[in-house]
């Protein structure tokens, strides 16, 4: 019961470790929430300070999503628990305690979640991700089409109405930290990843 607790409440603070903060301040690079877009994430991190420092963001990102439901999934088989852990983490990277809760917009955290969850769902989102990307060349829309359809793929391979619903909470949230970009797709304002 009490790992049941506790579990969340430690993906939240480990989802809130930033690794756009973090590797900019190893690197002794600029706060990427005051540069570019202001979003600390690989994609920002990588137009404003370059590939090895969002490479570092991206691992950091994936991987705290993996351990966080990793471990829980070490301690229970409660689709409830992991789901709520899987949320948590999530919920962690975009409002991070440790960073005036300004946090990124969810994508590669979210791999790395669907990746222990249910590794056909993560593998079929980064797929669709992938595709999107190639043929529009938009980052955003990339996460914005795979948070789309992540919901339904989990659907097809789990079932599990837990892990269903936390990925359809988890696209909500993804999508709505696009907003603005969004908005820049729908003006043509919108960066493509080949103008970084």
């Amino acid at each position: 019961m009490l790992a049941n607790i506790l579990l969340p409440i430690c993906a939240y603070l480990l989802g809130s470790i930033s690794g756009a903060l973090l590797a900019c301040r190893w690197m002794g690079l600029p706060d990427p929430r005051n540069h570019g877009s202001g979003n600390p994430g690989a994609t920002n991190v990588l137009r404003e300070s370059g590939r090895k420092a969002a490479v570092i963001t991206l691992i950091i990102d994936i991987f705290k999503g993996i351990a966080a439901v990793f471990i829980a999934k070490w301690f229970t088989i409660s689709p409830l628990i992991l789901a709520g852990t899987s949320f948590m983490v999530f919920l962690g990277h975009l409002y991070p305690v440790f960073f005036e809760f300004r946090g990124g917009k969810g994508v590669a955290t979210a791999l790395g979640i669907l990746m222990v969850l249910n590794w056909q769902v993560g593998l079929a989102a980064l797929a669709t991700w992938l595709v999107i990307l190639v043929i529009f060349r938009y980052v955003s829309l990339a996460s914005i089409a795979a948070a789309i359809v992540t919901p339904a793929y989990m659907f097809w391979f789990t079932g599990i109405p837990e892990y269903i619903l936390v990925s359809f909470m988890m696209s909500s949230l993804l999508i709505w930290r696009h907003r603005s970009n969004i908005n820049n797709l729908l003006t043509n304002q919108e960066d493509k990843i080949n103008e970084a």
